[in-house]
């Protein structure tokens, strides 16, 4: 009894977190520029659909151009791990458009990150992100990356909204 009340009370927290989730659902990078401060060479999501279950899908075209190949590795170039959890990160923070509003994420956390699959020039990544809790100014998701439906990386991520001082 007291586990289905919890999973009542999660089911029905989740619903709720839904909401955060934006009415625009389908934006270009340029669009996205409104609400990530992130640029050109660290802007890492091409495109974003955020469905009606407030899910977030999103894709990045791995070029080759990269910066982050030029080094790992030459003759063999594999996309950073790294830069894997930051574009899920992106992802994640893209579904809480409306609280973006003068406002930075800060990661906080990265938890039970797998990664399971090289990801190279010419792959197209493609990010689900879901949104599991919020308490004050954290926000708690869960993202997986897949290629071609092949998982790549996995994880929970957590960040923290602070006041953007950039314009002040």
């Amino acid at each position: 009894m007291r586990s289905e009340l919890f999973v009542n009370n999660r089911i029905a927290h989740c619903s709720q977190l839904t909401a955060l989730s934006p009415n625009k659902k389908d934006m270009t990078k340029e669009e996205l520029k409104k609400y990530l401060p992130h640029r050109e060479p660290m802007l890492l999501v091409d495109e974003i659909n955020i469905d009606e279950n407030g899910v977030a899908h999103s894709k990045y075209h791995v070029t080759g151009e990269e910066f982050f190949l030029k080094g790992h590795f030459p003759g063999q170039p594999t996309v950073p791990g790294v830069i894997l959890c930051e574009i899920m990160g992106q992802s994640c923070a893209l579904l809480i458009l409306d609280d973006l509003k003068d406002k930075i994420t800060l990661y906080t956390g990265l938890d039970n990150v797998r990664f399971k699959h090289q990801v190279v020039p010419g792959d197209t990544i493609e990010v689900e992100a879901t949104l599991s809790s919020k308490r004050a100014n954290m926000y708690f998701c869960e993202a997986k990356a897949t290629v071609n439906g092949k998982l790549c990386a996995k994880g929970s991520l957590s960040f923290a909204l602070i006041e953007d001082q950039r314009n002040k």
